[in-house]
């Protein structure tokens, strides 16, 4: 990439990651890659058993398949090129790999936004409105709202991806990320970035609030009627139901605010390399044990995919 013209489809990216803490790179791949493996088996074993056991061709477990194949494809956008770059001496990235790259870890994220949200109906449709929950989820409306969590994670990130890349990149061609995103890439251009930057915030305020609020608002709905059972049992059902997933949309939620909402500082940059790696490495491990642990269905559904009790 020569000065002030765009990258070509031959160029590349160099991306700097963590080579500024070298003694920390063989240590990082270790941990990434038994991260990324528990993660590809823990969606993997959810996404199979929500399969095989009919008892869990139910809302949650729909909703909760497609969050699985989201973190998979998440992760898998990200990590297998970190870990290569983490592993040798060569950090590039091609021009076109950089783009798809960008593309799918911004459609990616925006979707489990949306997802998020949608999931949060489903315990809010039995608890609120537990006469009409065969109708609120019928199974057509259910795949609509999996299709709209999706296609606006995809529409959005097609926003982002063609601003970003019809910026000029001028100079060198350092990434000053561990992948390609919008605000590293950003930082490369000799041209005027400021209306890039505000569709950035003003696109990531409205996929991060309006989800976290209209999260909040349906587990508000849910603890005014459990509260009023004014019964343990009633408590309890409350933590059953929400907690799991209140835990996914806060370990989800906070980093990204932290990232795209946070006012700009001078270690910004090296805070939100290892804030992104935590959600794109652990985050998505997580979940799958977030979603199985103590969980009475799950471990019902092994015991009949097996065949024999396991005492549990």
């Amino acid at each position: 990439m020569s000065d002030g013209k765009n990258a070509s489809s031959q160029d590349y990216f160099i991306l700097l990651g963590f080579s500024n803490w070298p003694h920390l790179e063989l240590i990082l791949f270790v941990v990434i890659l038994m991260f990324y493996l528990t993660t590809l088996t823990g969606n993997l074993f959810i996404i199979i058993l929500s399969h095989l056991d009919t008892h869990l061709h139910t809302p949650m477990y729909f909703f909760l398949s497609n969050l699985s194949f989201l973190d998979l494809c998440y992760t898998t956008s990200s990590i297998p090129q970190l870990l290569v770059n983490l592993w040798g001496p060569e950090k590039t990235i091609s021009y076109a790999g950089c783009m798809v790259q960008l593309y799918f870890v911004l459609a990616l994220g925006t979707t489990e936004c949306v997802l998020l949200v949608v999931m949060s109906y489903d315990p809010y449709a039995a608890v609120c409105r537990p006469l009409q929950y065969t109708v609120l989820m019928h199974p057509r409306f259910c795949h609509l709202l999996a299709v709209a969590s999706w296609v606006s994670g995809f529409l959005d990130s097609a926003l982002h991806s063609s601003l970003t890349f019809w910026v000029p990149l001028c100079g060198h061609r350092r990434v000053d990320h561990f992948f390609c995103e919008v605000p590293a890439l950003l930082q490369l251009s000799c041209a005027d970035t400021h209306a890039n930057k505000l569709t950035l915030l003003v696109m990531s305020s409205f996929f991060v609030f309006i989800p976290l609020l209209l999260i909040l608002s349906s587990y508000g709905a849910i603890a005014q009627v459990v509260l009023k059972m004014r019964s343990t049992a009633g408590l309890q059902k409350l933590f059953g139901t929400c907690g799991a997933h209140l835990t996914v949309v806060a370990l989800f939620f906070i980093p990204a605010i932290c990232i795209y909402l946070q006012p700009p500082s001078e270690n910004s940059q090296d805070q939100g390399k290892f804030i992104a790696l935590f959600y794109t490495v652990v985050t998505p491990s997580l979940n799958p044990l977030i979603y199985t642990l103590r969980n009475k269905d799950i471990r019902g559904a092994v015991k009949r995919q097996m065949g024999w009790e396991w005492g549990l």
